[in-house]
């Protein structure tokens, strides 16, 4: 059974690696390996507590607010310490904007194009996409002059040789199915949302002084409130954020909402297609009151199981449990050991091939990540399951969003359990939080002028008012999904800190009982491959999930000393293409160069 490595999966955060078996154009088997090193969880031991969302912020470097704020829950849950309703609100909205940003970016800029042909775009007719993109939306830069620009652009990048972020790619593949017009459309708003996000993402500059990574406190928010001080938030920087959220709250309903319904038209069959394990867990997020009050939170907690939308279980953090059967970490129980993570443990144990690898199938363990299992399933995480577990509990919103995607698309519920069903959840929950940050920002504006500027309570900040031993949960529904941080503290500093990720539930690997991750699960179900050498359809499964696997694989000697060297294979530009030279039954690899470099030590 031929077989199929592309390593690396570009177009994402971090280093990930997919292997199949195919047989007569379906994948029959696959594995997921992360093969990255980092590491926050070991350096956190004997730290003080305070501190531990300004070090587990570093995990990534895309997904910093979501790292930080379970942080601070899982610390404030510990201390028993209530945040001002001031502080909920600015961190929602900041959590708000980076989840809407980081959607964009993800559709126009890491996964669009396993679905547009640029190429193709320069055949189009700009006076027919012009009328193609009125049709679809009333955004104003929909002129015939405006994509008579874009194709002069693209036309001299394709001259002079040098496409720069399109090179590399299978453009022509026979998996394209978008008119030269839809293309062209799609390419203009790539372009454009590059500017975009850089704009609406200064929300973080304001609230938190600086992005990517914007300063919190244990106990609510670093963002001193006074309307007549140039120096804290006020009158013209509350105008400034109101600006920001229309103009974000604007490009998602015209542009990118639109974008992405129309080029899912010319993609239903993928509606069947990429669903994976039928089990999603949502830990729910956006509480409207106190973080605690679960009733509270605008996307609710709950459990799907087996596709069944008729009953919404209840989300348990206790039935969590991580298995490292298929790791490169060992436990001191041994195999088939499941650890929650309050008793967690990180002790890297490599056992691999000398890198680079032929193959990673063939090891009894194959990656770094763990396999967090949820009563003993797999779950998926992320947009999809935020928003079947809405749709499911009878969220007015969510119901309405989802059905109007459904009913563009002329598919019914079931396509929802898909590559596509997974895009456009991400689509759909992105214009409901565009929507629900005017509410949030009026609600503040509201209890500023009422008097109320209170944005942190100290009263619990100093050691002194902790008790001896303490532990505590963060929960945080993140832009890739559901996110846990789990801390002891000891004595006022931290004595065990475990992590659960989104990439973590989506990559994890077979468990003892052979279960496979969300991933891996998704490719083997009823997945095409027109061309293994260039498989592109491998990449659209994959990239539906927005993988990041920065966050998922935490390994650090907090001496500084070199763990072991690793190599890195290069990719070829966007990830695609496929080598000069493979053998017969080992096609999809990129390039064969590599550098090596040392591990460990930093993160």
């Amino acid at each position: 059974m031929p077989r199929v490595v592309v390593d690396p999966i570009t177009r994402i955060e971090g280093h990930l690696r997919i292997e199949a078996r195919q047989e007569n154009g379906r994948i029959q088997d696959a594995w997921a390996s992360s093969t990255q090193f980092r590491g926050i969880e070991t350096i956190m031991e004997g730290r003080d507590p305070r501190d531990a969302w300004a070090f587990t912020q570093r995990i990534c470097g895309v997904c910093t607010v979501v790292h930080a704020i379970a942080s601070l829950r899982a610390v404030e849950d510990a201390l028993d310490i209530r945040i001002p309703p001031n502080a909920n609100i600015i961190r929602n909205i900041v959590h708000g904007i980076q989840t809407i940003q980081d959607h964009v970016i993800h559709f126009y800029h890491l996964h669009a194009l396993d679905w547009v042909d640029v190429m193709s775009a320069l055949e189009a007719d700009p006076v027919a996409t012009a009328d193609l993109a009125g049709e679809v939306s009333p955004w104003p830069k929909h002129s015939r002059n405006y994509f008579r620009e874009i194709k002069d652009r693209l036309e001299t990048f394709a001259e002079s040789g040098q496409l720069g972020i399109f090179a590399n790619a299978y453009w022509g593949h026979e998996a394209y199915s978008l008119p030269p017009e839809a293309n062209l459309m799609a390419v203009a708003h790539y372009l454009e949302a590059l500017d975009w996000q850089r704009d609406v993402i200064r929300i973080h500059a304001i609230f938190g002084g600086k992005n990517p990574h914007p300063n919190f406190v244990v106990g609510g928010m670093a963002s001193a409130i006074n309307l007549d001080d140039t120096a804290t938030i006020n009158a013209e920087s509350l105008t400034d954020i109101h600006d920001m959220i229309g103009r974000a709250r604007r490009f998602v309903e015209q542009v990118y909402w639109p974008d992405l319904l129309t080029i899912a038209s010319f993609y239903k069959e993928w509606a069947s297609i990429g669903g994976g394990v039928p089990n999603y867990m949502a830990c729910g997020e956006f509480p409207e009151n106190d973080v605690r009050d679960l009733d509270s939170l605008y996307f609710p907690r709950g459990i799907i199981l087996d596709n069944d939308l008729s009953t919404v279980h209840e989300y348990d953090p206790s039935l969590v449990r991580e298995y490292v059967d298929s790791s490169w970490y060992s436990y001191e129980d041994g195999p088939g050991t499941g650890l929650h993570p309050y008793d967690g443990e990180t002790t890297p144990n490599y056992t691999g091939p000398e890198p680079p690898w032929e193959y990673l199938q063939d090891e009894e363990k194959y990656t770094w990540m763990k396999a967090p299992r949820y009563d003993g399933r797999p779950m998926e995480v992320g947009p999809l399951a935020r928003m079947l577990v809405g749709y499911a509990s009878g969220h007015e919103d969510i119901q309405a969003i989802v059905d109007e995607a459904l009913g563009r698309l002329e598919v019914g519920p079931e396509a929802l359990f898909s590559t596509l069903g997974r895009t456009a959840a991400r689509g759909a929950e992105t214009v409901l939080l565009a929507r629900k940050m005017e509410d949030w920002y009026d609600r503040l504006v509201e209890r500023i002028r009422g008097g109320d500027t209170e944005t942190f309570n100290g009263e619990k900040w100093e050691p002194e008012t902790w008790p001896e031993s303490a532990r505590g949960y963060g929960y945080c529904d993140a832009a890739r999904g559901s996110l846990g941080h789990w801390v002891r503290i000891e004595n006022g500093e931290i004595s065990k800190y475990q992590c659960v990720v989104p990439s973590t539930w989506n990559c994890s690997p077979r468990d003892a009982e052979g279960q496979m991750g969300p991933y891996e699960a998704s490719l083997v179900d009823n997945h095409p491959l027109v061309d293994p050498e260039e498989p592109i359809e491998l990449l659209r499964t994959v990239h539906s999930f927005d993988p990041c696997m920065a966050c998922g694989a935490h390994v650090l000697d907090d001496r500084g000393n070199v763990v072991t060297k690793v190599r890195l294979d290069h990719g070829t530009g966007l990830g695609f293409g496929s080598p000069p030279d493979v053998a017969d039954d080992e096609v999809g690899r990129p390039s064969d160069a590599a550098d090596e470099v040392e591990a460990g030590g930093a993160s």
